[in-house]
């Protein structure tokens, strides 16, 4: 492949030095990428290696400046004025302020990804010596302002010590009054009634479905969405649906209705927050999406093999409950939250919450779920989702979110940084690849039908 012109001319002489590759086979420690960064006052484009955090308020601190990402809109005009599906790390394809981290000038060679620069194409990496790299970069300023993402411990694996971490990462980031107040109650909100009844009805041996729409019915307004829901296209009931009882009896069945009022009450229980990370799917949307994917691969999987089908739609639905419980309990915080979450897209959230808050949504939320009495394949599943390699209890829940994450991801549903899929992933689930991604293409493309799923849940 040719490397596009801009490219070649950014490069000047270097281009003799660059070897190209695809950039999954390249070394990605040398990876880099760069930033696009603004402050309403100028632009600042920031250069490190890839899977290196960078540390948005130190970076500010040092320039005394309080830079984020620049909004997307902005960062795909600077990509069409450069004739490129993507940026590579040349500071002179705007030609804007750059920083460079220092970790980069440690690297004995770099590697600067191209992307395919057409749909469908490999994505390719431009592999050249460091000291060319050092040349091209020679007026941009040297700072230190990132860390290791291998130096942050995560706790993926030991549920354990949550309790522990989360009373720590309270009493840091609260004032001393609020943390005498917090110190048992963690200051988590309690079960809502509604969810409470459903819970006691799913643990009823001789619950009917009378039992279930007579709680749904006390709560008009979960009655209208689950109405709303089943009168959808993505369900195209035949004949209108007129009540609660239509939607549980004709087409959304008890299990389906159950879990999904469910879903509904526990994410009314937590006010959406009013700041988000820009780029990154909503809270309903991303549980909209987690919930059909944990459906499809669970009813995929070979029969006394597969988990219960209503709870791994509720595991699918409530997967990113920790996000609303991040801005509650660490409201001073959540803004440099979703400041670093943008800067960082390329790396695991729970990385990067880590590294600000010592705790990750995951936990948080199972920590709530615990303390509800929720089935436990659903909290474990939600708190070991990040752990590929988890085998406890109820492990099937967590593999099937992480290998529906890793495929909406995949497909451009922006739902944090992506992992790649290895065979035995599918073969330990007993999953057929072929037909799950052919399964996944289908629904991705009824995307429309998902978005307005997703906005019923917000009325």
């Amino acid at each position: 492949m040719e490397l596009p012109v801009t490219v070649q001319q950014a490069l000047g002489d270097a281009a003799k030095g660059v070897s190209l590759r695809n950039a999954n086979q390249a070394n990605r420690h040398e990876l880099l990428r760069m930033v696009l960064l603004n402050d309403g006052q100028g632009n600042l484009q920031a250069i490190c290696c890839k899977e290196d955090l960078i540390d948005l308020e130190r970076l500010n601190k040092q320039l005394e400046r309080d830079f984020r990402l620049m909004k997307p809109r902005e960062q795909v005009r600077v990509k069409e004025r450069a004739g490129l599906r993507e940026l590579p790390a040349l500071p002179s394809l705007t030609g804007w302020p750059t920083i460079v981290d220092r970790r980069v000038d440690d690297l004995p060679s770099v590697a600067l990804e191209l992307g395919g620069q057409k749909s469908g194409e490999q994505n390719l990496a431009m592999v050249m010596p460091a000291e060319d790299f050092r040349a091209l970069t020679d007026n941009a300023d040297r700072r230190s302002f990132t860390v290791a993402s291998e130096n942050i411990a995560v706790n993926l694996d030991d549920s354990t010590t949550d309790r522990s971490q989360l009373n720590f990462a309270i009493k840091k980031f609260t004032s001393l009054r609020i943390q005498q107040r917090l110190e048992d109650t963690l200051e988590l909100p309690p079960l809502p009634e509604t969810a409470e009844r459903i819970i006691h009805l799913r643990v009823n041996p001789n619950a009917v479905m009378g039992d279930l729409v007579d709680i749904i019915e006390s709560d008009p307004s979960l009655a209208a969405q689950v109405v709303s829901w089943a009168s959808s296209s993505f369900y195209a009931a035949a004949g209108q649906v007129r009540s609660v009882h239509d939607a549980v009896s004709r087409v959304l069945g008890f299990d389906m209705v159950m879990n999904l009022a469910m879903g509904l009450s526990l994410g009314r229980a937590l006010k959406q927050p009013q700041d988000h990370p820009d780029g990154h799917v909503d809270y309903w949307q991303q549980a909209i999406w987690q919930a059909q994917s944990a459906g499809i691969l669970a009813s995929m999987m070979p029969r006394g093999e597969r988990p219960v089908f209503g709870l791994a739609y509720l595991a699918g639905l409530l997967h990113n409950f920790g996000y609303l419980l991040l801005a509650q309990i660490f409201p001073p915080h959540f803004n440099l939250v979703c400041r670093s979450l943008e800067v960082n897209s390329v790396i695991d959230s729970s990385v990067t919450e880590h590294y600000l808050l010592g705790i990750t949504r995951e936990q948080i939320a199972a920590q709530l779920m615990e303390n509800w009495g929720m089935p436990d394949e659903v909290t474990l599943g939600i708190r070991y989702q990040k752990s590929r390699g988890y085998k406890g209890a109820s492990s099937v829940y967590a593999r099937i979110l992480w290998l529906g994450r890793q495929l909406l991801t995949a497909r451009g549903i922006a739902l944090g940084a992506s992992e790649p899929i290895d065979q035995d992933v599918y073969d330990e689930l007993g999953l057929d690849r072929m037909q799950v991604e052919d399964q996944f293409d289908e629904l991705v493309a009824s995307k429309d039908n998902v978005m307005a799923m997703a906005g019923m849940m917000n009325q």
